[in-house]
């Protein structure tokens, strides 16, 4: 009893494996120059949905409102400013604030016996639990095809877990079939994880957008070292909120300026669409793309 009760048994989504029966792995599109694309993905509401809340708290009676993730980034820009949310105000503590959810907990001995998860884990196999069109995200079939294609992947998140419980979240996919195998990891980027901060230089009240943009310069730079200078070397990163996105393009901008032979994407998932940019140094072009193209983001010049 105690044996199933410390490790019970996962449920398999066999649909997933069954079509990957007959699936050829592909080659990189610039892979005989030397060239490879680098997929960049924020998790939220962009890989997956999950139920993990967000708190804000009155400015004069310190009331808490809870608020799900999609609806704190659609309105984030406004809490304690304007709108409905204007009398609020976010707080940074980490174990009673507004992000509390989006860290991990000190666990007792006990509770780690008996296979106590940290909430990000919690939140994912609770998700699991649904239909696939409740939790896969609008980016989910790209990740999905990136790491199908053993593609170097980053993950570039707001949340502040340790980067080892991320990637756990990620092996949870894998074991219940929902991915074919582990990412083929360029970087790891959980940053609002204060020593994740600390490595890059920041300070802790940092805004996530410039943490992203950070994270970006970092993981560009790793690429290069790994896989070295090439004018065919391609970066996309796919992103839900509107704040960030505006700051990751002018990052790409700045990376674009550096290195002009190398090609810059930005995915855009905001509020059901899903915006290709390729960014320049001083301008970008956008296409909208519908469902069906999604998987050809680095496919197109």
């Amino acid at each position: 009893m105690i044996r199933k009760l410390l490790n019970p048994k996962k449920a398999v989504a066999k649909h997933q494996l069954e079509l990957d029966l007959g699936r050829v792995r592909e080659p990189d599109r610039n892979h005989h120059y030397g060239g490879r694309s680098f997929y960049f993905f924020d998790f939220d509401d962009n890989i997956a949905f999950l139920s993990t809340p967000s708190f804000i708290f009155h400015k004069d009676t310190g009331h808490e409102l809870k608020l799900s993730s999609g609806l704190f980034a659609r309105n984030s820009a406004d809490i304690g400013k304007r709108g409905v949310y204007r009398d609020y105000k976010i707080d940074y503590h980490e174990s009673k604030g507004t992000f509390r959810c989006f860290r991990d907990k000190d666990m007792t001995v006990v509770e780690k016996i008996f296979g106590k998860q940290q909430s990000f884990i919690q939140d994912l196999i609770a998700a699991l639990g649904h239909p696939d069109f409740h939790w896969k995200g609008p980016s989910w079939s790209c990740f999905y095809h990136a790491v199908y294609n053993q593609r170097p992947v980053s993950l570039i998140t707001a949340r502040g877990h340790h980067p080892s419980t991320v990637k756990t979240g990620i092996t949870t996919l894998v074991e219940r079939g929902h991915l074919p195998n582990e990412p083929n990891y360029l970087s790891l980027y959980p940053v609002s994880h204060p020593e994740v901060k600390r490595q890059m230089g920041l300070a802790y009240d940092t805004p996530i957008a410039q943490l992203k943009q950070a994270a970006i310069r970092a993981s560009v730079k790793k690429a290069l070292e790994i896989y070295g200078e090439n004018p065919y070397h391609r970066f996309g990163m796919s992103d839900d909120d509107p704040q960030n996105i505006r700051l990751i393009v002018e990052e790409m901008a700045r990376l674009k300026a550096k290195h002009p032979e190398m090609s810059f994407y930005v995915i855009e998932t905001h509020d059901g669409k899903f915006i290709k940019r390729e960014v320049f140094s001083d301008h970008t072009e956008d296409h909208e793309l519908a469902k069906s193209e999604q998987l050809r983001l680095f496919k197109e010049s």
